[in-house]
């Protein structure tokens, strides 16, 4: 996504970005990447983690920001199914990073002329979400992903790798009545037909009413066939303690691995042996074999890359704050998980899918680079300037999401009513997040449709993206309005949640199916008054922010932006501005 230009007198933004002076570190970029950081990493997702004990009631979630910035974001109910005896399920090569032009059919249809091969279909087949990935199905089981990448010559982009991380999502989603069943679908479809094409390393949160795992899975190199004998991936999986919280900001986070313990490590079975061959790792060597060291290592910290690496340190530093993680650790030291200093609701998960580092030395806004409005949005990818690259902090809230969700599993109520999607479409900061029950049979056309370069009123993510645009103008003052329209519209969804549950509760000991049309009727009515309002408060910023000036509708006013004072005297001083002569007396 380009930068977002905030309009200021001539071009005076421009000229100020060159005094940015937060030490900046010079970087080589992949033309290729432009998502990357300055070792080559991806930079896409950021996935939050949380125990059933470390919740605030009981629930196990999962977040997942998928900030491709110019990817299909539309999404999918998927019904559960009957199958007769002999029947397959086709294949498609997904591509998590594509984007199709509507009058192509849009992403799913596009991968119907992709199929690869087929494989034998179930009895029955369960009812799931979908959006780049699968997101929670009829049991529960609720996925997050982040890409992590993988040492170079482990890269299979070759049609022989018959999956790639979306397929595997969505057929988990179709099979899987627990997390731990999710992950070994994928393993071994994985090991069996080959796992690359166009994805390297992935992680997954994957998660259920009882426990979340992180699961990674890795490409093991473009020579592999079906006919070697080997598996065609390489994949581990470790559980996050029931009272942790845990993240994975694009890195590789499972390091040492106890199989011995089952309830907390699963892994391929070629987990160690790949790493032998390969040589990225040598069991004479004295050290034990480590996930990540060996196949995803990294000297990166907040600190040694200016803050292009700091949604780590940022996460474990507002969850535990006392243990005083330093901004200076290599990332690949931070513990896999942390107990938190207290439990985490909802709500506080939603905001940390926000967080801009606000308060630190990685704030976006710091200085000059956010402009005369503290805008944090600017620079999202570094920039170039005199033939080198620098690079800028890379936050949890980075202003290029798709859509963000919050997934909660949830045990002590059942499957329909349990499990919730929380879905806010568009960047975190300006979007608000919407309830989607798992005993959903239908989400809105609306969800289903839309591109970034064809603005469609009939789309819900442009909805929010109008209120995003008309935000950037004067971001410290029209955030304010578009806070306070998430608390009329996404507190209270969040505060009814327990009144919604039990009414769906009381029908559902009745009649199951009176239940889910209940859930249907609410979140549906609940869409339509967030789009609704979102549609109305972009117009009313475009209003209330128009020739840069401010409208006040109730006196019928219009004042100036007030511009702060240190922006006005580095006007002064960088276009060598007089002051007027004293009037005469």
């Amino acid at each position: 996504m380009k930068p977002i230009r905030l309009v200021l007198p001539g071009a005076l933004l421009f000229v100020l970005l060159a005094f940015l002076t937060a030490g900046p570190v010079a970087m080589t970029q992949d033309p290729a990447c432009p998502t990357c950081g300055p070792a080559g990493e991806p930079e896409g997702c950021t996935v939050i983690m949380v125990g059933k004990n470390a919740s605030t009631d009981g629930s196990v979630m999962t977040t997942h920001t998928c900030d491709c910035g110019e990817c299909d974001w539309t999404w999918r109910y998927i019904p559960a199914a009957d199958h007769k005896p002999g029947e397959t399920r086709k294949i498609y090569h997904i591509s998590q990073f594509g984007n199709w032009a509507p009058d192509a059919g849009l992403k799913w249809e596009d991968i119907k002329r992709t199929v690869v091969m087929e494989i034998p279909e179930l009895p029955r087949t369960r009812a799931y979400i979908h959006g780049d990935f699968g997101y929670m199905n009829d049991a529960q089981v609720a996925i997050g992903e982040s890409t992590v990448g993988c040492q170079a010559k482990m890269e299979n982009p070759t049609p022989a790798a018959k999956f790639d991380i979306t397929m595997l999502t969505l057929i988990a989603m179709e099979r899987a009545g627990t997390a731990r069943e999710a992950i070994k679908i994928m393993g071994e479809l994985g090991e069996k037909f080959g796992y690359g094409h166009t994805d390297t390393g992935e992680m997954l949160a994957v998660a259920d009413p009882n426990e979340v795992w992180v699961f990674e899975i890795m490409p093991v190199g473009p020579l592999w066939t079906p006919q070697s004998g080997k598996p065609g991936a390489v994949w581990a999986a470790q559980r996050v303690p029931d009272d942790h919280v845990s993240v994975c900001p694009n890195e590789s986070r499972i390091g040492e691995i106890d199989l011995k313990k089952p309830d907390y490590f699963m892994a391929s079975p070629n987990v160690v042996q790949l790493a032998v061959d390969m040589k990225f790792y040598d069991p004479k060597g004295g050290k034990a074999f480590n996930w990540k060291k060996a196949y995803n290592p990294t000297d990166v910290s907040a600190a040694n890359t200016n803050g292009s690496r700091v949604r780590l340190w940022r996460f474990m530093d507002l969850v535990a704050p006392s243990q005083k993680f330093r901004p200076e650790t290599l990332n690949e030291d931070f513990p896999f998980s942390v107990k938190p200093e207290k439990k985490l609701s909802a709500r506080d998960v939603m905001m940390m899918t926000r967080d801009k580092t606000e308060g630190t030395p990685y704030w976006p806004a710091r200085g000059i680079q956010g402009g005369p409005f503290q805008n944090p949005n600017y620079l999202p990818y570094g920039f170039e300037l005199d033939g080198k690259r620098y690079n800028t902090p890379r936050i949890i809230g980075v202003n290029r999401a798709e859509y963000v969700t919050v997934t909660q599993s949830r045990g002590w109520l059942p499957h329909p009513i349990g499990g919730i999607v929380w879905l806010a479409w568009g960047a975190q900061d300006t979007s608000c997040f919407m309830p989607l029950y798992a005993g959903m049979t239908r989400i809105p056309r609306s969800f289903e449709i839309g591109d970034h370069w064809q603005f469609d009123r009939d789309s819900a993510r442009w909805a929010f993206d109008y209120v995003d645009f008309h935000t950037q103008v004067a971001y410290n003052l029209a955030i304010e309005d578009v806070r306070a329209a998430q608390r009329a519209y996404e507190d209270p969804a969040i505060e009814r949640t327990d009144v919604i549950d039990k009414a769906a509760l009381d029908l559902y000991k009745k009649d199951p199916a009176l239940a889910v049309k209940f859930l249907n009727d609410y979140c549906l009515s609940n869409i339509d008054h967030v789009l609704a309002a979102w549609w109305q408060l972009g117009d009313d910023l475009l209003v209330k922010y128009n020739h840069m000036w401010v409208y006040d509708k109730a006196t019928r006013k219009r004042g100036p932006l007030k511009f702060p004072d240190w922006w006005l005297k580095l006007l002064v001083e960088y276009n060598q501005l007089t002051p007027q002569p004293a009037a005469k007396k």
